[in-house]
């Protein structure tokens, strides 16, 4: 026990990279990463077709009309939206600690089938019109098992990736899981996107909108295959036992500081990714075809921008990048909504605007996962952050939706976006300054 790693008995460390299987690193690599995408392919979904699941779910009366549910049934929808959220933190220790004590895989295996399960289910729920007051409660209830998969998701599947990763290559190993979350939730804009010009708005709203989920179930079925063939990390077993109270006062610590290192990350990719298709319908007046496309090129901006970052910050340190994406967003946030506010600007200058906000928040989602798997040590890497991910989330993206649609709403004021995105990232800049510029070369613990 030393005063940096208060755990006791810490495992041996992993082989060096040269002596595992490449094979074998990016079996592990597809593994934890498929499972991503198909949770933010969901999230996405949800996101992008609130106005749709407003009218069907929170509207009392008739439902599949096309219209857009009222400010209050968004309201609803986004509430809806953030209790999965705080769900994540509950999820994140009971998976975490089965993947801390038993394994990845298990864990892993156990999150993606309830992912999967819950999504499908959203798909066949009645709607509000079919079965009154229940549809609401049902589909929270849904939400709520999502939360509590999700919760479990992000640890098991960034200590896979980046134990399994070769040296020098952590920082790009576990940009793949913010990845393959750009790639679920351009997935899910863009399949929004493919049915809202394919239907008629009353087909969408009648029946449309159930596809998108109900394809979660071939793509979970993919994740469970790849999640069973997949080997536990190298290096000693998972410890059983409690965490001693010393270790558990500094992981603790630890978490705390995770969530002030990503909190800019968390609220600034739901306000430009997944808040946007509502934001621009209910404020700016835009079509949701309008607003689906916009939300698909921002999300295009965030996938091209994480695997460079994640790469970048494992020649030059998780510090310098992802601060240089949380002050872009402080600098930049209130000139790109004004952008996309302006009748002047031209569409290449509105699409300009929103490749750049998703480019931003790329920057912090590509180091991000390493940064977090670097501050626990491998006794509790599951639980550690995925609890800092998921509260950072649950705090910060979970109630974005519902916050900036509740903001502009009573004050009246469009420009909460940006306004919301950059305050969280300025509060998370002195956090983001804690990072010491070598431990993106440090041996995980």
């Amino acid at each position: 026990m030393t005063a940096s790693d208060p755990y006791p008995a810490p495992p041996a460390p992993a082989p060096p990279a040269a002596v595992r299987g490449g094979g074998t690193s990016r079996r592990a690599l597809l593994a934890g990463s498929v499972g991503n995408l198909v949770e933010w392919y969901e999230f996405g979904v949800y996101g992008c077709l609130a106005t749709v699941i407003a009218a069907n779910f929170f509207t009392p009366g008739e439902s599949g009309t096309g219209g857009t549910g009222g400010a209050e049934a968004l309201v609803a929808t986004y509430a809806s939206f953030a209790l999965a959220f705080f769900f994540r933190p509950v999820g994140a220790v009971l998976f975490g600690r089965l993947g801390d004590r038993v394994g990845r895989r298990p864990a892993l295996i156990a999150v993606v089938g309830l992912m999967t399960l819950a999504t499908v289910m959203i798909g066949l729920l009645p709607t509000r019109a079919a079965i009154g007051p229940a549809a609401p409660w049902l589909l929270t209830l849904l939400r709520a098992l999502q939360g509590l998969s999700a919760g479990g998701e992000f640890g098991g599947a960034v200590a896979l990736m980046t134990e399994y990763a070769p040296v020098g290559r952590r920082g790009l190993y576990g940009a793949w899981q913010s990845f393959t979350v750009a790639l679920g939730l351009l997935t899910g804009a863009g399949t929004a996107a493919s049915l809202a010009s394919a239907l008629s708005a009353g087909a969408l709203h009648a029946w449309g909108w159930r596809i998108p989920f109900l394809l979660a179930l071939p793509l979970g079925a993919v994740a469970l295959w790849l999640r069973t063939a997949v080997e536990e990390p190298p290096g000693a077993p998972p410890a059983a036992g409690a965490v001693p109270r010393a270790g558990a006062r500094e992981l603790a610590r630890a978490v705390v500081l995770g969530v002030g290192r990503i909190m800019g990350w968390s609220a600034a990719g739901y306000t430009f990714l997944v808040v946007l298709p509502s934001y621009l319908q209910a404020a700016l007046g835009a079509s949701l075809r309008e607003a689906l496309v916009t939300t698909a090129l921002a999300n295009t901006g965030f996938a091209a921008a994480i695997l460079p970052a994640g790469a970048l910050s494992d020649r030059i340190g998780r510090r310098p990048v992802m601060l240089c994406g949380a002050l872009g967003v402080v600098l930049l946030a209130l000139p790109l909504l004004h952008v996309l506010q302006s009748p002047a600007a031209s569409p290449w200058a509105r699409a300009g605007a929103v490749l750049l906000a998703g480019a931003l928040v790329g920057l912090l989602a590509g180091p991000g996962p390493a940064m977090l798997a670097e501050m626990f040590p491998r006794r509790v890497r599951c639980t550690g952050l995925g609890l800092a991910y998921s509260l950072g989330n649950a705090v910060f993206s979970g109630c974005a939706g519902l916050v900036i649609t509740a903001l502009i709403a009573g004050t009246g004021d469009t420009a909460v976006p940006a306004y919301y995105a950059a305050g969280a990232c300025a509060l998370s800049c002195p956090a983001l300054l804690s990072l010491r510029g070598g431990d993106h070369r440090e041996p995980l613990r």
